[in-house]
C-alpha cells in the first residue's frame, strides 16, 4: 500500500507515529468523531497504563523517545481493534483488516463526494452531471493506478 511506504531513514518513532495516526483516522472515519486526549487517557488509565498528555503528543508526532511500554501499546491496539503486533512490531506491514477498512473508507468517501455533488448540483442537466461523474471516476482511477 503506497500510504504505508516507509523511507529507509524513517525512525522507529516516526513509524509508530504513522501507525497511531492511521488508527486515529480510522477511528474518526468510523463515525466516532475525533478521539480526544481525555478519552484515550481515561481508557488507558482504566486498563492500568496511564498515558500523559505529553507522551501521547510525542507518540503521535514521532518526536521524543520511542514508546517501549509493551502493555501500553497492547492496550492501544486493543482499543483500536487491531492485532497487537501492529503497534508492537517495528515492521511496515499494514494488517489485512486495517488495509480492508482503509479501502472501504476510501470508497465511502468517494461516494459521499458524489452524493454531495449531486445534491449541490441538482439544477444541472443529467448530461452535465454524468460528465462530472465520469471526470471524478477517471480521476479516482488514475490516482489508484499511481498508488
Amino acid at each position: 500500500m503506497a500510504d504505508d511506504a516507509v523511507e529507509p531513514s524513517e525512525s522507529p518513532q516516526a513509524r509508530l507515529a504513522r501507525k497511531i495516526n492511521l488508527l486515529l483516522d480510522l477511528y474518526e472515519i468510523r463515525g466516532a468523531g475525533p478521539l480526544s486526549y481525555g478519552e484515550i487517557s481515561r481508557v488507558m488509565a482504566e486498563r492500568g497504563t496511564p498515558l500523559s498528555r505529553s507522551r501521547w503528543a510525542y507518540m503521535r508526532s514521532g518526536d521524543g523517545s520511542l514508546a517501549m511500554d509493551k502493555e501500553l501499546l497492547q492496550n492501544l491496539a486493543t482499543f483500536f481493534g487491531v492485532d497487537r503486533r501492529y503497534l508492537l512490531d517495528d515492521s511496515t506491514e499494514v494488517p489485512e483488516l486495517v488495509e480492508a477498512q482503509l479501502s472501504l473508507l476510501k470508497s465511502m468517501r468517494e461516494a459521499r463526494v458524489r452524493n454531495f455533488a449531486a445534491r449541490q448540483l441538482q439544477d444541472l442537466s443529467p448530461e452535465t452531471l454524468s460528465r462530472l461523474r465520469d471526470v471524478i471516476d477517471e480521476h479516482v482511477r488514475s490516482n489508484d493506478e499511481d498508488a
